[in-house]
């Protein structure tokens, strides 16, 4: 196939084989210790932090082909999503696992990064400085830690 007159495809998986894919992204958000710990009392006006991400990073997995453009719609067969928290940040961690033809990889990226950005937007009144900017909040280390594959048995 010639490719001159297109600028972007779709792989076509058609010819791959179903198997279980899991894939594992992770990253962090930093925040001001204090904004931590009202995180960690749960006094937060939006509500409950680590639970509104949590959901927002499943949300985000579903929808990740109405997002990027040429992932392919896949079966999500399950999204697990954690926080641990540090004095300085939080670290998330989103594992998704399919059936199909192509990986999750991307599909845990995004929703890892939503994750991080639903934080971000609960705790911005926390984290303003008096100019209304954010000097002590940035998310870093975005990253597939690791992808697996494993044959279906028939």
């Amino acid at each position: 196939m010639h490719r001159h007159d297109v600028s972007v495809v779709m792989v076509d998986i058609s010819e791959k084989e179903n198997v279980e894919r899991i894939a594992v992204a992770s990253g962090s958000i930093k925040l001001k210790n204090s904004t931590i710990e009202k995180i960690r009392r749960r006094d937060i006006k939006k509500g409950d932090v680590l639970a509104c991400a949590e959901t927002a990073a499943i949300l985000a997995v579903k929808k990740t082909p109405d997002m990027i453009p040429l992932c392919h719609p896949i079966s999500i067969e399950a999204v697990k999503v954690d926080f641990s928290m540090c004095e300085e940040d939080i670290k998330a961690t989103v594992s998704v696992k399919s059936v199909g033809k192509t990986g999750v990889e991307m599909d845990a990226l995004h929703g890892l990064s939503v994750a991080l950005l639903t934080i971000w937007d609960m705790v911005k009144s926390e984290e303003k400085d008096e100019t209304g900017n954010y000097p002590h909040t940035w998310i870093e280390g975005i990253r597939v830690e690791r992808k697996e594959k494993r044959g279906l048995l028939s």
